[in-house]
């Protein structure tokens, strides 16, 4: 009986193992302001702002594409505005949404790098930021 048991319960544990080493690899990569600026200059790389709107208009890195990852459209957006033949370089306030975003992106095809720290870590290393005119 407690063999038995025992062996559910290993099972149980691997399966676990198993399900928790799925979950944690991530499909795109994670990449410091330094490496970041080095891809904003990459003319096959296309530099895309997950935020809303008005965050993007209170400073946004130079050519980005704005698409609101917390639209309900957004994967239907990117896919029908990015391609896939070039490296989605992603970006958020601090990293959380634009890191959901790549992983998604990458689910489907794309291939992401995501700015660890967000524009906030963009901004702390001094890095140059456009904002929108306010009229």
């Amino acid at each position: 009986m407690i063999k038995k048991y025992m062996r559910k319960l290993m099972a149980f544990f691997v399966a676990l193992l198993g399900l928790t080493t799925a979950c944690g690899q991530k499909n795109f990569e994670n990449i410091n302001v330094k490496g970041f600026a080095a891809l904003t200059k990459d003319s096959n790389v296309v530099v895309l702002d997950v935020r809303s709107a008005e965050e993007y208009a209170e400073g946004h890195i130079q050519g980005a594409v704005l698409i609101d990852q917390g639209k309900d459209d957004f994967m239907e957006t990117v896919q029908a505005t990015l391609t896939k033949d070039k490296t989605i370089a992603v970006y958020c306030r601090s990293g959380r949404r634009s890191a959901n975003a790549a992983g998604r992106l990458a689910g489907v095809g794309y291939k992401c790098v995501n700015l660890i720290g967000g524009i906030i870590a963009w901004k702390a290393a001094e890095m140059p930021v456009i904002k929108e005119n306010n009229k």
